[in-house]
């Protein structure tokens, strides 16, 4: 759906009306398109003393083709008349809260001077992995300076931290190029913990990493479901799209443009697990990604909710998640090293009227994907389990929600809008690469950091 106010308020008069009245003005985020450049203009590189990771992020910029401007030692720009598309930093030399300042030295002379649509990424340490006490405060300091950082961007920009354990270095990549690229428009504020420790598969083709892989998406027949399913073909997968008889037209359609099946399923009834088996082992022997997208809603406030809808919701939403997902990995019809990403909801993480039930099976799924990720059946195989958590996106659903509040979900985010479904889409993609073999327990917000929940 169109956000009038967005464009009312971008250009002319509307934009003077605005400005006049210090009302928001949402910025036109720039989105991933095949072909264009990972970062959007100069990466200025910095770092605190002893940092470990300085090195390896100027390894990788130089890979995906940025071009790199190096801080000195006292944080200012070597150019500092370059007007940058990121600003890099890598933190985790700082061991103690005085080490903090290295951060305001690196990004106080530059902020303002970042591009429209610009990245700030700082990269640290796990706190529970950090050497002693003071690196502890230090390195957990960051998630709080990250999100302030990202609420006081303007112009689309963005920030992420990423906090990388020791012995986990060679699995940055993949969240690097995520964090820098248009593929992470809708995400700010964000804490990714890179934490695997074995050898990342190397990528061959990051403009189609999921080639010669099988993914199936529930709940594919339209809204993000559908769009998750056309991104990953995208990235090169054969993609089963699931969705119930009724969706019949719509399921076949999506599935025609990304290049797998349709399997009409009931995800709930008693022999869904059998089916999906059967589906999967006769027409590809197996799967690499699983997305867990099919979803409903039956609002109520909990004093007015029938049972009937809140077995309803709980089951689609995530009893046949962790039934088919068994399934899956109990046959061995997961294949090794591969990939469950689960739509989960800021809903499951900050609650909402109404909404007990979805938000109860959202918040399961929260649990369910940090269980599972550490469980012999996926670890054990090199399966990565996460979720994705979309604020408020710009859907069919979210369409038909009244005005006023319609309105407070698109501005109630540092980006002052709301998503679109591909913003979704591209965070599973990510999660679902091969590359990203090192990011595993997470949930990413995709809300634009967004003002409700954690």
């Amino acid at each position: 759906m169109a956000d009038r106010y967005q464009k009312f308020t971008s250009r002319g008069a509307g934009a003077v009306v605005a400005k006049r009245l210090g009302l928001p003005r949402p910025a036109r985020l720039e989105r991933y398109r095949p072909g264009q450049p990972v970062a959007r203009g100069p990466v200025v590189l910095g770092g605190a003393p002893g940092g470990r990771l300085h090195k390896t992020l100027r390894e990788l910029l130089d890979a995906v083709g940025a071009e790199t401007v190096p801080a000195d030692a006292a944080g200012a720009a070597a150019e500092p008349s370059v007007r940058a598309g990121a600003l890099v930093f890598d933190a985790t030399g700082i061991d103690s809260s005085a080490g903090l300042r290295a951060l305001y030295d690196f990004l106080h002379p530059r902020m303002r001077e970042l591009a429209p649509c610009g990245r700030v990424v700082v990269v640290g340490t796990p706190p529970e992995d950090a050497a002693g006490t003071g690196e502890a405060v230090a390195q957990r300091a960051l998630e709080g300076f990250t999100r302030s950082v990202g609420k006081e961007l303007r112009n689309g920009s963005t920030a992420h931290l990423l906090l990388v354990a020791p012995g986990a270095e060679g699995g940055v990549e993949s969240t690097l190029r995520f964090a820098l690229s248009a593929r992470s428009a809708y995400v700010s504020g964000q804490a990714l913990r890179i934490t695997g420790t074995a050898p990342v598969p190397r990528t061959a083709d990051w403009e189609r990493p999921l080639a010669g892989r099988t993914a199936m998406v529930t709940g594919a027949s339209r809204g993000i479901g559908a769009v998750v399913a056309e991104t990953l073909h995208r990235d090169g997968a054969r993609v089963v799209c699931l969705d119930v008889a009724a969706q019949r037209a719509e399921l076949a359609a999506v599935a025609a443009r990304s290049g797998g099946g349709a399997l009409e399923l009931d995800i709930t009834s008693a022999d869904a697990g059998d089916r999906l088996a059967a589906y999967l082992d006769e027409h590809h022997a197996g799967v690499d990604v699983v997305v867990h997208n099919a979803g409903i809603t039956r609002d109520k406030t909990l004093g007015r909710m029938s049972a009937d809808q809140w077995d309803a919701v709980v089951g689609v939403n995530l009893t046949a998640v962790e039934t088919l997902t068994a399934r899956l990995l109990g046959d061995g019809l997961l294949r090794a090293d591969g990939r469950i990403v689960c739509t989960s909801s800021i809903s499951g993480i900050a609650g909402n009227v109404g909404q007990t039930n979805y938000a109860a099976s959202k918040a399961g799924l929260i649990g369910y994907v940090r269980a599972t990720a550490t469980a012999p059946a996926a670890a054990g195989r090199g399966v990565t389990v996460n979720a994705v958590a979309p604020g408020f996106i710009e859907t069919r659903m979210t369409a038909t929600v009244p005005l006023v509040i319609r309105e407070a979900g698109r501005r109630m985010n540092s980006l002052k809008q709301g998503g679109l479904p591909v913003d979704v889409a591209e965070a599973v993609a990510y999660l679902a690469a091969p590359g990203s073999g090192a990011v595993t327990g997470q949930v990413l917000r995709v809300c634009g950091q967004a003002l409700l929940g954690a």
